[in-house]
Parts: C-alpha cells; sequence; structure tokens
C-alpha cells in the first residue's frame, strides 16, 4: 500500500538530513502565497503530531546554521510556539526536550555574534522564563544572568539587562527578593560601563524594575540611580550620540507617565537638564521634542502626580517660552497665499505643529490659573513686537491655550477679544488669517460668554474680514468662523447682524473663488440653524439649487457638498411648508447624484448621508417614499470594515504616525492604526439611522431587522466613540418603533411576539457592552438607552433580564465607587492643589450623571414591576443605603431618596416594611442644605402620608415641623427653593388630607390654604388644586373656616389658577371650578358675593367674569 505523502513530508522534514527542514523555515516567509501556505500547513502537523522533534530541530537551526535569516526565523518561531497563549505547550514537552530548549538558548545567548538575533533571543528567553520561571522551572537562569551582567563581555552584560528589563515587565513580583542585588548590578553598569548599550539597557531594566515595586520604600532605594540615568542622557548627547540619546529620552518618558512621583525629590534637577536640551539649537529636532515631551508628560501625570508640576512656575514659564517660539518657525510659503484648500499648511514646520498640540496638552492639564499669568506676559509682547511671525505666533498660542484655560479666559476677556481684533487690521495676511482663527477657536471653547458679551465688536469684525478679495485665504476663514460663533449664539444675538451677514454672503458667494464660495455656504448653513431664517429663504434658495445643479466638474466636488449640506440645513430652519416644493426638486437631484458611481474620495457621499436624514426631519411621514432608495447605501456605510494595520508595540515595522488620515492607538502590546475617514463614514451613518428612526417612528418598521443587526455589534465598537454613541441612542428607538407599529398596524403582519423578541435581543447586548464600556459618559448613555427601553418593553421583559439589569446596576455603582475612592487617594498628594481640586469635582460630576441614569433605570423597574419587583430592591439596598451618608454627595442623596420616593408610591402596602428604615433619613433629609434633596425628601413625606396609613401616624408630629420649616423659610420662594416648596405644601396637605386626626386642623388647614396656589412645580400644582377643589365640594369645615372666613382666599386662589390656562390645573379640575363658582353665585348672599369679588385683583376679576360667563 502507497504511504501518505503527507507523511512522507513529515518524515524527510525531521529526518536526518537538516536541509529539507532548512528550506521548511525558508519557506514560512516565501513571497509566494503557495509556498507560504504549503509551508504554514506542514509546519502546523509538525506541531501537532510531532512537537518534541520540532523544537528540537529549531534549537539545532539555532546553533548550528550559518545562515542569520534561518537563525533569526528559529529564534521568533521558538517564542511564539512556546509561549502561545491558546495552547500552553511547554508541559506537554519531554522534560528532555525541556532541558535541551533552555540549555540551547543560554549557549547560543553567548556564541551569537549577530546583534538583532541576540535581541529576539532576549525576548525569547524573556517570555519563556515568565511563564516557567515563578513556578520553579529554570532555576539556573539567574544565576546565569548575574553572571553575565557581572563578567567583562559586553555584549552578555547587554543581553542579561535586556532580559532583566523584561523579567521585570512580566513576572517583576519573581525578581522582588533580589532587590538589593539588582540594585547593585544597575548601580554598577551605569556608573562605570564603557559603553553606551550596556548603559542604556541598565537604563531600561531600572526603570521597569522601578514601575514593578508597588511599595514606595522599596521604589526609594533606588532614588540614588537617578542621577546616574540622567547621566546617561547627557554623557550620550556630549558625545553626540543622539541616537541612543534619543533612546534613553524614550525611557524617561515611559517612567515619568508611570511613576512620575518618582522623580519628585529630584525633579528640579531633572527637568532642567529637559529643558537645557530643549532650548539647545544645535540638537536634532526629534531630541528637543523628546524632552519637551518628557516634561509635558510629568504634567499630564495627573492621576499619580496630581499638580507636581505647578509647584515649579519657573518650570512652566521657560517650557512656554519653549513652546512659543518653536510657533516662529514658519515661512511664508506663497503656496499658502495661492492654495485652493482651506487645510494647505504650507510653510509650517514639524516644529511649529508640535508646539502648539504641546500648547493645548500642557494648558488641559495644569489649567488656566497655571498657564494665563505666564501667558499674559509672553502674549503682549510678541503682540508688541515688529515681525509678523511674532504675531501670528500669540494668535496661535491664543487659540490652542482655550481650551484649557477656558474658565480663566472668560474672567479677562474683554482685554483678550480686543488685542485679538487688533490684529484683525495687521497688514500680514497670515497675521489676519490667524487672528480670524483665534476668534472661531475662542467662539467654540469661551461659548456663549463670548457671543452674549462681544457680539457687537466680533461679528462686525469678521463680516468685514469678509471684504478681503486680496486674500482669499483670510475671506474664507472668516466666513468659516461665522460658524463657530453661531454654534454657541442664540437668535436674539444673532438676529440684528443677519442682514449684514447674509448679503455678505451672497456677494461673496457669487464673486468668491471656490473655496470662498465653500466657507460662505457653512457660514449660511449655521445662520440659518441658529436663527430666524423665513425671510432670507426666497433670495438665499435659488442660488443654492444653481451650485447643486451645476457644481459637476470633479474640483467642485466640495462645492456641492457644501450646497447639499446649506440647503438641508436651510429647509429644516424654514420647516416643511416653505420648503416643500424645492424639497421635491432637490430630492431628485440627490436621487441622480447618488445613482452615478461616485469616486471613493468624493466628500458628496458623506454630505448627502445627512443631508438625507435633514430632509426627513423636515418633512417627517412625507419623507417616506425615498426611505427605499436611502437605506440601502446607508446600511452598507454603517456597515463598514475598519481599515486596520495591527503591529506589535516594539515592532520595527512602523505605521507612519504622521499621517492625518490614519490614527493609532496602543492597546496592550499591539499597534494599531485605523483609517479616520472610514470611521467618520461609519459614525455619520450610525448617527443618520438613529435620525430616521427617530423621526419615521412606526413608518421605519420594515428596516428595523436590519438596522438592529448593524448597529447591535456596533455597541461594542471600541474605534470610534462616535459609532459606539449612535448605537446606543438607536436602541430605544428601535423598540419604539416595533411598538408603535405593531399598535398601529403598519408592521406587517408581526405582533407583540416581534417586540418581545427585538427587546430580548437587544436588552442583553446593551448590558454587556455597558459592563465592558471605558468610558463614563457613554455607560451614562447606555444606562439612559436602557431605561427607554425598559419603558417601552415594560411588562414583556422577563425575570431573567430583570436580574441581569440589577447585577449590572450593582457592578455601575461597585465600578464607580472605586473610582472615586482611587480620586479620593489622590486628594491626599503632596501636591494636591486647587486646581487639582477643580479637575477632580468635574471627573465626579460624571459620576454623578452615571448615578442619575442608575436612579432613572431602577424607577423606572419599580414603577413597572412595582411590588415584584421588591426582592430585587431588598438586594440593592446595601448598595443604595449607603449613598444616604452625611459623607456623599448632594446627587447621590438625592438619588437614594428619589429611589425609596418609587418604592412607597409604587408598591404602597407592601412597601410599609421599609418605612421605619428610611422615613428617618427622609425627616431629616427634608432640611437639608441642598434644595434637590430637600425637594425629594418632602415629596417623599407626602408620598408616605398618602399611603402609610396607621404605619405613617408616629411620624406625623416630626414630619410637620419639618415641612413648617421649608414653607416658612424667608427664601423658600427664591427660584431655587421653589420645586422643594411646592412638594413641602403638597406633602403638608397630604397630612391634612390623610391624618387629620392627628392635627390640629384648624389651625393647619388654613396655614395651608394660605400657600396656595402654587406655582412652580406643575405637576404638584395640578395634584395640589385638585385636593382643593374636592375640599370645597364636600364643604370642608376646616378649610372654609367660621361663617365662610376663608372664602375669598378660596376664590382668589381658583382665580388665579384659571387665569394661568392648563398649567396650574388639569381641564377636568378646571372646569369642577367654574362650577363651584357658578354655585357660589347662586347661593352666597349678595353681601358676602360682593366682598370676596372685591378682595381680588381687578384684572383677576375681568377674566373670571369672562370665564364665568362663557
Amino acid at each position: 500500500m502507497a504511504a501518505d505523502p503527507t507523511q512522507q513530508q513529515l518524515a524527510l522534514v525531521l529526518g536526518a538530513d537538516s536541509s529539507h527542514f532548512e528550506s521548511l523555515i525558508s519557506n514560512l516567509l516565501s513571497s509566494t502565497n503557495d509556498q507560504r501556505s504549503q509551508a504554514e500547513s506542514l509546519f502546523n502537523l509538525c506541531l501537532q503530531t510531532h512537537p518534541d522533534a520540532l523544537f528540537l530541530k529549531l534549537a539545532h537551526l539555532l546553533q548550528s546554521s550559518p545562515r542569520p535569516e534561518a537563525r533569526t526565523m528559529s529564534t521568533i518561531l521558538l517564542r511564539r510556539q512556546l509561549t502561545r497563549q491558546d495552547a500552553n505547550l511547554w508541559p506537554q514537552l519531554a522534560p528532555s526536550t525541556q532541558s535541551s530548549l533552555k540549555l540551547v538558548l543560554l549557549n547560543s545567548l553567548q556564541t551569537e555574534d549577530v546583534k538583532s538575533i541576540t535581541k529576539k533571543l532576549c525576548d525569547t528567553i524573556s517570555e519563556l522564563a515568565s511563564v516557567i520561571l515563578p513556578d520553579g522551572g529554570w532555576p539556573e537562569l539567574l544565576p546565569f544572568m548575574f553572571q553575565c551582567v557581572t563578567s567583562d563581555n559586553i555584549k552578555l552584560q547587554e543581553a542579561a539587562l535586556l532580559i532583566f528589563a523584561q523579567l521585570a515587565h512580566y513576572i517583576g513580583e519573581t525578581l522582588a527578593p533580589q532587590l538589593s542585588t539588582l540594585h547593585t548590578v544597575f548601580l554598577q553598569c551605569l556608573t562605570s560601563s564603557k559603553s553606551s548599550d550596556v548603559r542604556i539597557a541598565a537604563l531600561g531594566a531600572s526603570i521597569n524594575f522601578i514601575q514593578c515595586l508597588s511599595n514606595p520604600s522599596d521604589r526609594d532605594r533606588f532614588q540614588d540611580l537617578l542621577p546616574l540615568m540622567m547621566q546617561t542622557l547627557t554623557e550620550a548627547l556630549n558625545c553626540g550620540q543622539e541616537a541612543t540619546a534619543q533612546e534613553a529620552l524614550e525611557l524617561l518618558i515611559e517612567l515619568a507617565g508611570t511613576e512620575p512621583r518618582f522623580l519628585r525629590r529630584q525633579l528640579v534637577d531633572v527637568v532642567s537638564s529637559m529643558l537645557q536640551i530643549a532650548e539647545a539649537e544645535s540638537l536634532e529636532e526629534g531630541t528637543r521634542h523628546l524632552a519637551i515631551e518628557f516634561v509635558i508628560t510629568l504634567a499630564e501625570a495627573r492621576e499619580r502626580a496630581p499638580g507636581m508640576m505647578r509647584k515649579f512656575p519657573q518650570f512652566i514659564q521657560r517650557l512656554f517660552a519653549i513652546l512659543m517660539n518653536m510657533l516662529l518657525d514658519i515661512e511664508d510659503d506663497p503656496a499658502w497665499h495661492s492654495a485652493e484648500t482651506e487645510d494647505e499648511d504650507a510653510g509650517e514646520t514639524s516644529n511649529y505643529g508640535f508646539g502648539q498640540e504641546c500648547l493645548d496638552r500642557l494648558s488641559i492639564s495644569l489649567g488656566g490659573n497655571t498657564i494665563v499669568p505666564v501667558a499674559s506676559e509672553l502674549l503682549p509682547t510678541f503682540l508688541a513686537a515688529p515681525e509678523w511671525k511674532k504675531h501670528h505666533a500669540a494668535l496661535i498660542a491664543f487659540a490652542q491655550i482655550a481650551e484649557g484655560c477656558s474658565k480663566v479666559m472668560t474672567k479677562n476677556l474683554e482685554q483678550i477679544v480686543s488685542m485679538i481684533l487688533n490684529s484683525f487690521k495687521d497688514t500680514h495676511p497670515r497675521v489676519r488669517w490667524a487672528a480670524i482663527n483665534a476668534i472661531g477657536q475662542l467662539s467654540t471653547d469661551l461659548g456663549p460668554d463670548l457671543q452674549v458679551q462681544h457680539h457687537h465688536v466680533v461679528l462686525p469684525a469678521l463680516v468685514a474680514g469678509m471684504d478681503d478679495f486680496q486674500n482669499p485665504r483670510v475671506q474664507a476663514h472668516a466666513a468659516s468662523a461665522v460658524l463657530n460663533f453661531t454654534e454657541n449664539c442664540t437668535p436674539e444675538i444673532l438676529t440684528p447682524y443677519l442682514d449684514g451677514i447674509v448679503s455678505k454672503l451672497l456677494v461673496i458667494l457669487q464673486n468668491g473663488k471656490q473655496m470662498v464660495q465653500e466657507g460662505a455656504l457653512t457660514a449660511l448653513a449655521s445662520v440659518a440653524d441658529s436663527s430666524q431664517f423665513q425671510k432670507y429663504y426666497d433670495v438665499v434658495m435659488p442660488y443654492l439649487k444653481a451650485i447643486l445643479m451645476n457644481a459637476n466638474d470633479k474640483s467642485n466636488r466640495m462645492l456641492r457638498a457644501k450646497a447639499m449640506e446649506c440647503i438641508s440645513l436651510v429647509g429644516m430652519a424654514v420647516g416643511k411648508d416653505k420648503f416643500r416644493e424645492d424639497a421635491k426638486q432637490v430630492m431628485d437631484i440627490l436621487m441622480k447624484l447618488q445613482q452615478a458611481q461616485l469616486e471613493a474620495d468624493d466628500p458628496t457621499a458623506s454630505y448627502m448621508l445627512q443631508a438625507w436624514a435633514r430632509l426627513c426631519k423636515c418633512l417627517g411621514q412625507d419623507f417616506l417614499p425615498y426611505m427605499g432608495f436611502v437605506m440601502p447605501p446607508l446600511l452598507q456605510s454603517a456597515q463598514l470594515k475598519p481599515d486596520v494595520t495591527i503591529t506589535s508595540a516594539d515592532s520595527d515595522a512602523e505605521i507612519d504616525e504622521d499621517d492625518d488620515s490614519i490614527e493609532t492607538i496602543t492597546l496592550g502590546d499591539k499597534r494599531i492604526g485605523i483609517k479616520t475617514s472610514v470611521l467618520e463614514e461609519k459614525a455619520t451613518a450610525c448617527n443618520m439611522l438613529c435620525c430616521y428612526a427617530d423621526e419615521l417612528k412606526e413608518g421605519f418598521f420594515p428596516w428595523i431587522d436590519q438596522v438592529a443587526f448593524t448597529l447591535v455589534p456596533l455597541l461594542k465598537f471600541y474605534f470610534h466613540e462616535e459609532v459606539r454613541k449612535a448605537a446606543v441612542s438607536a436602541m430605544p428607538e428601535l423598540l419604539r418603533s416595533a411598538k408603535l407599529g405593531v399598535e398601529k398596524g403598519q408592521s406587517q403582519g408581526r405582533d407583540e411576539t416581534y417586540i418581545k423578541q427585538l427587546s430580548d435581543y437587544i436588552i442583553p447586548h446593551l448590558l454587556e457592552a455597558l459592563h465592558k464600556e471605558p468610558e463614563i459618559e457613554i455607560s451614562a448613555s447606555m444606562l439612559d438607552a436602557l431605561n427607554e427601553c425598559i419603558q417601552v418593553s415594560a411588562a414583556l421583559l422577563e425575570e431573567r433580564h430583570v436580574r441581569s439589569i440589577v447585577d449590572e446596576i450593582k457592578q455601575v455603582i461597585t465600578a464607580s465607587s472605586s473610582r472615586k475612592h482611587e480620586r479620593a487617594g489622590r486628594a491626599k498628594e503632596e501636591d494636591f492643589d486647587a486646581e487639582e481640586r477643580e479637575f477632580l469635582k468635574e471627573e465626579n460630576e460624571q459620576e454623578e450623571e452615571l448615578f442619575d441614569q442608575v436612579g432613572d433605570c431602577l424607577g423606572t423597574l419599580i414603577k413597572t414591576f412595582r411590588a415584584s419587583f421588591l426582592p430585587f430592591f431588598d438586594e440593592l439596598s446595601s448598595y443604595i443605603t449607603p449613598m444616604l451618608g452625611k459623607d456623599k454627595t448632594s446627587e447621590e442623596r438625592r438619588i437614594a431618596i428619589c429611589i425609596f420616593d418609587d418604592v412607597a408610591e409604587h408598591c404602597r402596602e407592601a412597601a410599609l416594611k421599609y418605612y421605619d428604615f428610611y422615613l428617618p433619613f427622609l425627616l431629616e433629609a427634608c432640611n437639608d442644605e441642598y434644595a434637590d434633596v430637600r425637594q425629594a425628601a418632602v415629596y417623599g413625606v407626602g408620598v408616605c402620608a398618602e399611603f402609610g396609613g396607621s404605619v405613617f401616624k408616629p411620624f406625623v408630629g416630626e414630619a410637620l415641623s419639618r415641612l413648617e420649616a421649608v414653607i416658612q423659610h424667608p427664601n423658600a420662594l427664591h427660584s431655587d427653593n421653589v420645586m422643594a416648596y411646592d412638594n413641602a405644601v403638597s406633602a403638608f396637605g397630604k397630612i391634612c388630607q390623610f391624618h387629620r386626626d392627628r392635627i390640629n386642623a384648624t389651625q393647619l388647614v388654613p396655614l395651608w390654604l394660605n400657600c396656595l396656589p402654587i406655582k412652580g412645580d406643575l405637576i404638584e400644582a395640578k395634584v395640589v388644586h385638585d385636593q382643593l377643589c374636592s375640599m370645597v365640594e364636600r364643604s370642608d369645615g376646616e378649610l372654609l373656616g367660621p361663617n365662610h372666613q376663608y372664602l375669598p382666599k378660596i376664590v382668589a386662589v381658583f382665580a388665579e389658577v384659571l387665569c394661568a390656562g392648563n398649567d396650574l390645573a388639569t381641564e377636568q379640575t378646571a372646569s369642577r371650578m367654574i362650577n363651584l363658582l357658578r354655585q357660589l353665585q347662586q347661593t352666597l348672599p349678595p353681601s358676602t358675593l360682593a366682598s370676596t369679588w372685591s378682595s381680588l385683583q381687578p384684572q383677576q376679576q375681568l377674566a373670571l367674569q369672562s370665564i364665568l360667563s362663557s
């Protein structure tokens, strides 16, 4: 029988003649796919069937092959296969194989003379050791390494240090017992080695080891190495070895990011050296940039060393000056002036770009109180200098620091705005451009204060900037800045300027260069979006349609795209009736465009996605006939796969970091490069899908399935936040569309089981995504979406779903508490200051938003499932009760109280067992210093008074005195307090109604009447005024008083309630009030009637007469 050909191949490859094995290994690197994949299959087969033989062959190749590429490949394969995460092969090998492999690896390290292979051997040894060393699987390794590092052989010293560095990274705790020996070794190598390679390796090993030590006193034992680490850097620079210096800088930057406190004691020396390097113009740009990166990294290490860099203002001044000088590295390139597009940056150097980025990062990390004093010293001198470059640099700096310094800059707005507006008249066009750019950026970062306080100077200046026909770049930028200004602007501010702005934009739309026309369209769109645009429609729309129809050349694609955007925004601004005729024509043009094959880089496609969605928002259900046309390409864009390149973080294959269209992120030991244009199109498409579902409701039914299967997996799309946000927002919209479709008979024969299936698909995936979500803000949106989904699904949810929701809520509360705990730890750091407290407060406010959503979700579950939810509430109480503590924020206390309020209100008798525990908290909180907490507490007291029956009786006395304190407070009716006041009045009324036997009614009922009407909380107002009506209907003696003495007050309350339209009473209550007043007219003696009437204000008398006579 013929032998199996595969077995023959195996026998050859693993046989005595090693040439077969060598050719297999070289075929793994083959450039022809077939040859490579055949080699891979054969290699994997060897691995599965004869692992011992395969590894011994690789070891033999490593030791004996004269070909460096064969030895390299052998080293790489040993590393990959011995330490594979998915298949733990090492324990499956025979002990003799294991011993041989360990021996060969250590021998090869001594004999190998190709440096790149030695480094790869170090990787292989380190990774294998990190798996087997902790369990005593390689006892001879550490003695061998100590022997190498203390030998005279420079190559072995370096190799041992490289391995120590990696082991510290992988299994630092295993090396911890060797602490003092390692300290001595590192000290020795940093002090006396003649080789810069050894010193750099010692630097890397020291830094990794410092990072792996969790105990600060252990770390402090390495403080004496820091001057030597810095010496490694300065010596390399003094010898002109800038590549070595850059390696050292990169290692020190890592230390600054992970263990900034280690540098604290010697910070002055370390940062001084770095700034000296940054100032040395004789050094390479790359070296100087790394030195700056080190200082910025320290400033950004807020979680680990809060406030540390702010203690050294002299450094901040020096660094700011260095960055300002970098901004001067710019040339007046003619290409900038003649550019056809707004994003042409001719003349800007890498220094200039780096300076810009660092100013932004520095101001965000240190804040305005630190940066603004430095800037206000330096920037005016730059603006006063004769050189245009200095003016330009100062204006660019204003724009870069605005985001991080917004609060402080807002206080000095007038001064800043006038400095910038002065430069609108500068003789150099690039300076005028930079001034407009600064106003645009400040409109975003310092809005709406800038708009409110300075519209009268800023808008006319921008309109004047649009007259600069000699300089289209300036003209276009002035038009674009109108967009930034209007985004934070109310119609009231904008309206007086509209005539001037719109007429100017129409002029440049007809006469400007294309770039200027594009800017004008953007500005028109933003103005229409933020104002009353009706009166300009008939003048503007014909121009826009003409561009849309005629801009058909490749060079005009952006102009056409902007016209689309502008038309759709103008349509939304003026509404369906005004836009309907033009809309049809515009949509016909869009349909033709969509059918034409657009080129991949044509911006029309993504603008069209958004324009269709706006047209849908404008036209509502009239848009449905176009959906069959719009949806296929939209789904295609939403389903785009990210264009990703993955390399290992330390690999030599570099992703082009300077390519703007590629964003790089490092995850663990992988570096990922992603094409951003694909992600942006995907995000836009997902947002648009959400818009359609929201706008069309049941009309969206036919697309629900496709959209759900597209968006649900994107809840965990970690490459792009906007994609996740859009997917999250769409979840409740899809459920709502399904529910309305079924209810309104537009569900293609589907019934309620379809809603249940959809809900069963969405909710578990949403919970799973919430569990893994890294961003607090998106977690809050997910809880918000979950809450809406629960509202829509309601009774369709099964107990298992409720169980998983509750479990996830516990997890959210726990994770949030541990983040807050970590922040509280930061507040104890020695350099913690007021600015850090401000940062901390902002971070904790995000947590409050999260808690808010938790409260809403639980409220919805309680309203939906009532008493059957209580077993879950019991489980949660150990998470909720601590939130009532005095040490918690007012928002946490409010949320905890609201949750109990919901339990009391919706579970009624079943909730009585909680009163003894929760009511004392509620009563105390009635007089909390925070109005929102008071409101929640007094509302809860009202609920308990209404439903608590005899269980509430013992609390009546304290409740009344607590409520009176709220009602009689001198500032009770101040706008901050009025909601708490109204709810206290309502609760007081409920005690009067349900517990009259326990109170002095003749005194308290009139006191309650005297507080009416309530006008702040419109929901409570309707309840309270209905109660008043019922009491009058049953002629409540204490309410009317002896001889009906309180009747005038009752009539006055009715009058005020009725004059307020539907705000203060339901229609039903209002008509009962009118009937009561008519009865009074007929039954009261004329004299009583006359005196009652005369107590009203004249306008109330008139209003009542017309209401009663109608």
